[in-house]
């Protein structure tokens, strides 16, 4: 992440007193002999244990406690500290923990994230674990009224020689203050038998818990009667268009039109459609047993039919590839709709969209929900990819080369068999092609990662580094002239074949040059993939590559060849002022995520973007479908996702985040349920306030 520049703080002018719960080691952790360092930080400290930081403009202001001697934490369950944001925006903050004085922030570091809201007080646990399952969840439990900072960070980790750790922002634009305070460590956690047989948590209770099998049929039956007495909404055509609003052109498939200096999609009806819908809309959330069966109190036995959803499963991330797992929702959809569940179920979420307002099945969803021709819907396609360019931020990997001929091969093949059955079918809007790619990097160079990355590669393995090379050597006739430019001391061109390390103090004409590059990159990209989905799928919308880590001159190269220009984007709502750039783009644009989620209904880790309960996270989704509704760019969002993750975490990556509509024992979230039916109600009113209305 980056190495700190630091000023001195003398320990006598810092003490934090330190508390250690319950068995621990006392001399494990004292903060009273640390020494501690800022970078673009003003600390100020009242009674020895509050602390004042104000974060100042810079890449990565921070406070860093550096130990005298290691410190062994391994018999701890963590660190633990009171944030105070006193200030009247939201704020962003990151802990970072070190185990050794050569991290370059990611190796030998666990670095988590947590986003404080304004005038909010919370306290955090980052837990350090050595757990080797426990890569498997993102969030455990912690103390009653604390919420947990996932500690992110690949390869081992030494919980018992820790060097450093530091609280700091990631390039804020003003002065942010926080104040902290009773920095210490917890206790291991116990994990043995926290969850039930229907994939809950055993240590607290809540509304609408489920401890009985006949609780689920009482709840079926509520449901249906809830349905049959709200069916769709009122003024919807039978795509979820705007019936009784204008009627543009009719086309028989999705498409996109200005009304009113205001970006739609229009439906096959000729009706303003904007899409508001839900990802994930499948039934399979198995979660890893391997590694850890004492956590599950009451699996089923090998005679029971419930044992037919154990299953194995494989993760890109964490120590173990491969192991065994089970999953509670199906085994909770079997209890509920009998062993047919699958049709009942699926039949069901058709119904549930509409009644509470949606109107389209979202990113991830199972095929089996488009071929009732009840919500129109999207298409998932990724394209595989075997050449790759680091952009220097590679969460998901690394960007796939398109200057590499394969690479059209690929994705002519894949959008072709994605979108084959879909070739005449009106209720298909379009296609998202891969999400969150890495676009950029961290910092100011992070905008130009990808050319940084391309010329570390040699040039014989690398097609995007000879397409950097051939640009080069097009503006400079000479290596001489390239040497002035670029600040370096080549004695030729062939130098640059081998892989080359771009300067750190890169002079303008080369920071213009890797900006040149990375906009020829996105527009290779998006051209190679709108050329092969527009041949395969001329009836239907490229909804682009769902942007989260991106410079804007790559958005500005898609908008180029995308018929829909889509976004990532979690935040408790869209910003108008921040967001209003996308004028430029000239062409709609649509959220493919967002979501949040809160701790008072028995899950572990609330989601990216935190609410202090459910009928906060209601209301956050009202103020986001506004916010979308009110900038005249956006065609609309999807929720990321239909039903909560697993408690224990997805199989793949670990994730086990409150943010479904539905819990893992099919439970509707009631305040969600309101909120949505509310605000959808009225969103084309509030889209088109002036628009002639056929009522």
């Amino acid at each position: 992440m980056f190495k700190p520049r630091t000023a001195l703080i003398t320990a006598t002018s810092f003490i934090v007193c330190t508390t250690l719960q319950g068995a621990l080691a006392a001399p494990a952790f004292n903060l009273k002999t640390a020494q501690m360092f800022t970078d673009h930080a003003i600390v100020k400290t009242t009674d020895g244990d509050l602390t004042s930081i104000t974060f100042q403009p810079a890449d990565w202001p921070h406070l860093l406690y550096k130990a005298p001697q290691p410190w062994d934490w391994s018999q701890s369950g963590g660190l633990q500290l009171t944030v105070t944001n006193p200030g009247p925006k939201n704020i962003t903050f990151m802990i970072r923990v070190d185990d050794d004085l050569s991290s370059d922030g990611y190796h030998h570091a666990r670095s988590g994230t947590a986003t404080i809201k304004a005038r909010q007080t919370i306290t955090y646990t980052m837990p350090y674990d050595q757990d080797p399952m426990r890569f498997g969840v993102k969030g455990l439990p912690v103390q009653a009224h604390t919420v947990e900072i996932s500690a992110q960070g690949p390869g081992v980790f030494n919980i018992a020689h820790i060097v450093q750790f530091q609280i700091f922002m990631d390039h804020p634009h003003s002065d942010h203050t926080l104040l902290v305070s009773n920095i210490h460590l917890v206790p291991k956690l116990s994990l043995n038998g926290v969850v039930d047989k229907f994939g809950q948590y055993t240590g607290s209770d809540w509304p609408g818990k489920i401890t009985t099998t006949s609780q689920l049929t009482v709840q079926r039956n509520t449901e249906a009667a809830w349905l049959n007495k709200h069916g769709s909404l009122p003024d919807r055509d039978r795509f979820g268009g705007w019936s009784t609003g204008p009627t543009l052109n009719r086309t028989g498939f999705f498409h996109t039109a200005l009304y009113q200096g205001k970006w739609s999609l229009v439906d096959p009806e000729g009706h303003l459609f904007l899409s508001f819908g839900t990802d994930c809309v499948q039934d399979q959330y198995p979660t890893f047993l391997t590694g850890r069966r004492n956590w599950f109190s009451n699996l089923p036995d090998a005679s029971s039919p419930l044992a037919q959803f154990y299953g194995t499963s494989t993760s890109f991330m964490g120590p173990v590839k491969q192991g065994k797992t089970y999953d509670f929702f199906r085994a909770n959809l079997y209890r509920k709709y009998g062993p047919k569940y699958r049709t009942s179920w699926y039949d069901l979420a058709l119904q549930r969209l509409r009644a509470w307002g949606f109107n389209t099945i979202g990113n991830w969803s199972d095929p089996v929900t488009f071929g009732a021709h009840k919500v129109p819907f999207v298409v998932t396609i990724g394209i595989p990819s075997i050449t790759k360019v680091s952009s220097g931020s590679d969460y998901w990997g690394e960007m796939a080369d398109p200057f590499d001929l394969q690479f059209a091969a690929n994705a002519k093949a894949a959008i072709s068999a994605a979108m084959a059955p879909y070739s005449n079918d009106p209720w298909c809007i379009g296609a998202f092609v891969d999400n969150e790619l890495s676009w950029a990097g961290p910092g100011t160079r992070g905008e130009y990662g990808l050319a940084i990355g391309a010329m570390a590669e040699a040039a014989s393995a690398s097609p995007a580094k000879r397409a950097f090379l051939a640009q080069l050597q097009s503006r400079y006739t000479t290596i001489t002239a390239f040497n002035s430019a670029w600040g370096t001391n080549l004695t030729s061109w062939n130098e640059l074949d081998a892989p080359f390390t771009v300067p750190l103090a890169l002079p303008t004409a080369g920071v213009n040059d890797c900006t040149l590059f990375v906009r020829a990159f996105a527009d290779q990209y998006f051209k190679v993939i709108s050329t092969a989905f527009h041949h395969a799928a001329p009836n239907h919308l490229y909804l682009g590559c769902r942007f989260a880590w991106y410079a804007r001159d790559e958005v500005k190269e898609a908008a180029k060849y995308c018929d829909v220009v889509s976004f990532n984007i979690y935040a408790p709502s869209i910003n108008q002022k921040q967001w209003s750039w996308l004028s430029q783009l000239h062409k709609p644009c649509i959220i493919g995520e967002f979501h949040s989620g809160a701790l008072d209904r028995g899950m572990w880790m609330p989601g990216l973007v935190l609410e202090p309960n459910q009928q906060a996270r209601a209301k956050m989704f009202e103020q986001y479908v506004k916010s979308v509704a009110e900038n005249p760019n956006f065609v609309g969002c999807h929720w990321f996702q239909f039903v909560d993750e697993p408690l224990t975490g997805r199989t793949w990556d670990g994730e086990n985040y409150n943010i479904g509509f539905l819990s893992c024992t099919d439970s509707p979230y009631p305040e969600m349920v309101a909120a949505a039916r509310k605000v959808l109600r009225n969103v084309y009113l509030l889209r088109y306030p002036k628009a002639t209305t056929n009522r």
